[in-house]
């Protein structure tokens, strides 16, 4: 079943490996992992944006550049096959003609619909993560899995399920981490960097402040809606993830079922990350052309308002939550 990555990695040197641009804990222990995967290789990471500090615990992160590698002879996508993530991979001619000629595999784990339009081939299974879905494809190839590998490997796992919390959790996932502990990773020393790059200035603390006096209640406080608009992102974003610091908050809220925070760009972009208590935020991020699993999801859109976005979302949210 996965033998086609085997076929992938013959008569390949030199190999990209390429994360979308709304990186995230599992995409990047997806592209640190497989670089140890591939030891053999000559391996280059990219991203088109910068990985945000709260990720530095990821001791390698800086291993990946914001410059395209176009001598690579083989692409790697990691964590999605959505195009809509890859808008910035796509509008510069340059790096599309590299996708267009040469061989590109994709590993994702969401169940939206592969949409990508140029040549792939791909393993797409529904798990928690995309760590796990790499796990799973080493172990059937029998790719061997260093100590280094493992810790990638575990972090991406826990970064996407939310500390193994998420509804996305199996027996399986369980059998994963007992797997990669065997190997050598330490989940203590994982959380324990982690806590420690996730520690909050006072600066943030108080534009998280501001961020939670903005919300917005809807549908009878079944729908909380947040707006981090440009000047918001260019202020704090370096330092830490505005919807990382709200959206978990979102759901604490009491009768709230779906949370939304939305970030607006200069350029008429709109992004927003979705976290829900019943299995819709999929379908919600489906109606703006985005995707990602039942319970936490994601959506681009451009030429709308924050505004005209909530006013949707009050439309169509009320049917899914019936149904």
């Amino acid at each position: 079943m996965y033998d086609k990555f085997t076929e992938f990695l013959k008569d390949k040197q030199h190999i990209c490996i390429i994360q979308a641009e709304n990186p995230d804990g599992d995409s990047l222990g997806s592209a640190l992992a497989l670089d140890y995967l591939l030891g053999d290789k000559e391996v280059s990471l990219y991203c088109p944006v910068d990985i945000p500090k709260y990720m530095h615990y990821f001791e390698d992160w800086s291993r990946v550049e914001n410059e395209f590698d176009y001598k690579a002879d083989g692409y790697i996508i990691v964590d999605t096959a959505a195009s809509v993530l890859l808008s910035k991979l796509l509008d510069d001619v340059a790096i599309k003609n590299c996708l267009y000629s040469r061989p590109v595999f994709v590993f994702d784990h969401h169940e939206t619909e592969d949409d990508l339009e140029f040549p792939h081939e791909a393993i797409i299974e529904p798990l928690p993560a995309c760590c796990s879905l790499i796990y799973k494809v080493a172990i059937a190839l029998k790719m061997p899995i260093d100590e280094t590998c493992a810790k990638y490997l575990m972090s991406g796992i826990m970064s996407d399920t939310l500390g193994l919390t998420s509804q996305s959790v199996t027996a399986e996932t369980f059998d994963d981490m007992a797997g990669l502990t065997r190997l050598g990773a330490k989940l203590w020393r994982i959380e324990e960097a982690r806590r420690e790059f996730m520690k909050k200035s006072q600066r943030i603390l108080d534009f998280k402040a501001d961020l939670i006096k903005r919300v917005e209640y809807s549908l009878d406080g079944q729908l909380a809606t947040v707006h981090i608009p440009w000047e918001d992102i260019e202020e704090y974003s370096d330092e830490y993830n505005p919807n990382v610091l709200i959206i978990e908050e979102l759901r604490l809220v009491e009768g709230v079922k779906v949370a939304v925070a939305i970030k607006t760009y200069p350029d008429g972009k709109v992004t927003g990350k979705i976290r829900s208590d019943v299995p819709i935020a999929d379908k919600i991020a489906g109606y703006f052309g985005g995707g990602g699993h039942p319970y936490a999801a994601g959506f681009r859109t451009y030429d709308t308002t924050y505004d005209e976005v909530v006013s949707e979302l009050v439309k169509f949210i009320p049917e899914l939550l019936e149904s």
